[in-house]
């Protein structure tokens, strides 16, 4: 109960990015709210958002749907990475079980701009079959240690692969782990470019400003960039591109 006596509005966000933390902030605030955010627990040590958290998967859509119907959610909002594909089918599946208003939240994806060198790939497969064709062996991959296993059969070629946590096996066998997480600086990304002798950049469209300095980096040194797209939002369920236009969508469905 809020001090009016009225019940909360229970709002369930899916995180793990930048935007959910910033929308988590925002709606905590609120006096009707109550938020939970649910993290999957992928990462080691996640950045922690204001509110209730929850750690670790729900068992599928139906593991969901039963949650938000126990919890009694009054809104979900999907705001994990543009390319958690499997998690936005779920939540996509659930709350039309649930009947509960579903919302996703995506960062806008990159756009390439004068003198960048792009070759779009629609999957991580494409992105692994098209590096072969590029002039030079050092790869600058980027993409997170979970789709490594996409380019372990390329033994002709060398890959820095930077991400948060260790990579597990199938890895590629030529390879120099970066644990590191973003935000990354222009002049850190030109200095990575030039020590590891970089000749092709592999990364998603995760569109964060975070680690966009790569992208100038690359443009900067004339190395292409093989930009693997992210995948569509689930038919039928509506879209904003900031934190902002959540709350104006939640006023309007749980406020």
């Amino acid at each position: 109960m809020n001090d009016t006596g009225r019940p909360l509005r229970h709002v369930l966000i899916l995180g793990g990015t930048t935007e959910a933390r910033r929308l988590a902030a925002v709606l905590a605030a609120e006096p009707a709210l109550r938020v939970t955010t649910s993290l999957a627990g992928r990462v080691a040590a996640p950045r922690l958002p204001a509110g209730e958290v929850r750690i670790g998967g729900f068992g599928g859509p139906d593991g969901l749907a039963r949650w938000l119907r126990e919890h009694a959610v009054d809104a979900l909002i999907d705001a994990t990475h543009p390319f958690a594909g499997t998690i936005s089918h779920n939540a996509a599946v659930a709350a039309a079980t649930a009947h509960v208003p579903l919302l996703a939240l995506r960062r806008p994806g990159w756009v390439p701009g004068p003198g960048d060198d792009w070759h779009p790939a629609p999957s991580l497969e494409a992105a692994a079959a098209a590096l072969p064709t590029f002039p030079g062996t050092r790869i600058f991959l980027t993409t997170g240690r979970m789709g490594l296993a996409h380019f372990a059969h390329l033994t002709d070629l060398w890959f820095l692969v930077r991400s948060v946590d260790a990579p597990e096996a199938p890895c590629p066998p030529r390879m120099h782990t970066l644990l590191d997480r973003g935000p990354f600086t222009l002049d850190g990304e030109r200095a990575l470019l030039r020590e590891h002798r970089i000749d092709v950049l592999v990364t998603k469209d995760s569109g964060a400003t975070a680690t966009a300095p790569k992208l100038t980096a690359a443009r900067e040194a004339g190395i292409p960039v093989v930009v693997v797209s992210r995948p569509a939002v689930p038919e039928g369920v509506p879209e904003v591109s900031d934190p902002a236009g959540a709350v104006s969508w939640l006023r309007k469905v749980a406020l």
